[in-house]
Formats: C-alpha cells, sequence, structure tokens
C-alpha cells in the first residue's frame, strides 16, 4: 500500500444530511470510514473491557488518525462504550460526530430485548448526553424497531428531543426499505446502520434505496463475523491472493471494498487495539484495479 500519512482522510468525505436542502440543521461531513465501538466493552457487549486503558487510547488515536465518525449505543455495556468516549474525547475536536444508539436494552452477554416506549427513549437520550459529556447528538438512531410499540410514538419521542436541541439528526439501525418509508412520514431519516459486507448482502435493496435517496449506510458486522478471513473459508484463498499483492490483509480489502463498493457506505469497524486501528485505517489507502475487483467479487460466486 501507499507510504502516504496514514489518515482517515484518505477514505472521502460524506455529508450527513445532504439529502436536504440547506436549513437552520446544517450539513454533517464526516471522513467515510469510521469507527465502531462494541468491541471497547466485554464479550457479547456486555461488561468491562479486559484493558480500558488501552481502549482509551484506541479512541484517543482514532482522533489523531482523523477519525470523524464514532458509531456506539447505551447497550455496549450497557452504558461503557459512552462512558469511555466521553473519558477520552470530551471535550471533542471540532469536526467530530459521536454517533449513538438507544431502544436496546441489555439482560446479559448477547442477550437483548428491544424497548421503543416514548418515555424510554427520551431517558435513553437524557443518559447518553451525560455520559458522552454532550449538549447535544448530532446522530441519534434507534437501535432497533419495538414491534410492540407503535412507530410514531418511538421516533415521536425523538422529533421532541431533536425541537428541545438534544439530537440534531435521526437514523434507524437494521430496517428494510418499506420501513425506512413508513418512518419518512414522521421524520426525514439521515443514516442507516444494517449488517452488511462482501460476504453478507442481505440488505442489498436497501443499499440500493439509500443510494438513490442519499441517505448514509453504516455497514456493521464487515468482516462477517470474521467467517471469511479464516483458511477454510471458499473465498479465503483468492482473497489472499489479491490482498498479498498490494501488502494488505483480507481485513483490509474486506473494508477497502465497502469504500469502493457505494459512495453511501460509512464503515465502522470496531476493535480494542491500537495497532488493529491502525491496520483499519490503512485501508482507505487501498487501491485495486478495475480487474481486481472483479476478482474479488468472483471469488463469493466460485
Amino acid at each position: 500500500m501507499s507510504a502516504q500519512t496514514l489518515s482517515t482522510a484518505a477514505s472521502g468525505t460524506f455529508l450527513i444530511g445532504g439529502k436536504l436542502p440547506v436549513h437552520r440543521l446544517g450539513k454533517l461531513p464526516v471522513h467515510r470510514l469510521g469507527l465502531g465501538t462494541m468491541r471497547l466493552v466485554g464479550e457479547g457487549a456486555w461488561g468491562e473491557p479486559v484493558d480500558p486503558a488501552e481502549c482509551r487510547r484506541v479512541l484517543r488515536r482514532s482522533a489523531e488518525l482523523g477519525v470523524t465518525l464514532i458509531d456506539t449505543a447505551d447497550a455496549y455495556g450497557p452504558e461503557i462504550a459512552e462512558q469511555l468516549i466521553g473519558e477520552a474525547l470530551a471535550p471533542y475536536s471540532a469536526g467530530v460526530v459521536i454517533a449513538t444508539k438507544g431502544g436496546i436494552t441489555r439482560q446479559g452477554p448477547a442477550k437483548t430485548e428491544y424497548v421503543g416506549r416514548a418515555g424510554y427513549l427520551i431517558q435513553c437520550v437524557e443518559m447518553s448526553l451525560r455520559r458522552l459529556k454532550l449538549e447535544r447528538i448530532e446522530l441519534y438512531q434507534l437501535h432497533r424497531i419495538d414491534p410492540r410499540t407503535p412507530l410514531d410514538e418511538s421516533l415521536g419521542a425523538l422529533v421532541r428531543m431533536r425541537e428541545r436541541g438534544k439530537i440534531r439528526y435521526i437514523g434507524l439501525s437494521e430496517v428494510t426499505p418499506a420501513e425506512i418509508e413508513e418512518a419518512e412520514k414522521i421524520v426525514p431519516i439521515m443514516t442507516i446502520q444494517n449488517r452488511y459486507s462482501l460476504a453478507d448482502r442481505r440488505h442489498e435493496e436497501t443499499l440500493k434505496y439509500c443510494e438513490q435517496r442519499g441517505i448514509g449506510f453504516l455497514p456493521w458486522y464487515p468482516y462477517a463475523g470474521g467467517k471469511m478471513l479464516k483458511p477454510e473459508h471458499p473465498a479465503a484463498h483468492s482473497l489472499s491472493r489479491i490482498a498479498g499483492q498490494h501488502d494488505a490483509t483480507i481485513a483490509q480489502l474486506s473494508l477497502a471494498w465497502l469504500l469502493q463498493r457505494s459512495p453511501v457506505l460509512l464503515p465502522i469497524p470496531g476493535t480494542s487495539k491500537v495497532a488493529h486501528l491502525e491496520e483499519n485505517i490503512a485501508a482507505a489507502q487501498l487501491e485495486l484495479s478495475a480487474q481486481e475487483w472483479v476478482e474479488v467479487e468472483a471469488a463469493f460466486q466460485a
């Protein structure tokens, strides 16, 4: 890869809010390669991290490397990831966007329940503001649509918090185009956060929908749970060969694929190690030819 200075600026810029005409909320420019923070807590997004000091170093190093989009949630820990961000980064550098989420409760490792009641979400926003040491959350995402609560109640609560100046823009997570359309009857949706990767295209239609409307798409699980990084994965040999030609790893190739796949994709790989963070950021500099990208795609069609 290029020896240029390591920076997420190489991933390009996306304007959150760019789908709207100019108005009082303005637009939020972010570097497309961001940082996810679920890895900053214990296994199953439960409990304290093994090395809290290293996690704080990850956050501070991300700022040094130009990361301007940091994605988190009150359910990570719960509460622990937001606390670490507030401790490590507040007061925040100009241009840094902290995107958090609410609407999931956690009962143990990988054990969750969706809660979209208005009163609960209002409390979520207030407590996230406190932990993150913010006066306003620039991007607040409904972590999941609660099937037991009317959508207009859940989003109506977030609209009220926006009107009070507590949040700026609203996003959704794990939704279909039909659900986005339903939500936009209530409030403009600026971002979507769905599972998506080179090996997992289940939300292809949602990505197309976001492209057509200028909605940012934050793909989580960018390595498909690490499955395609394992030697026994059918695509591993081809991906290793192509990555090796650029002195890169399969993980870096996977992130670079997301960046070239669509201009609305905003990858948010997570890590609890500074070295891994730097490896992720270096993926923004990975440049493949059109033919090589065809070969990458073909590896998953063999």
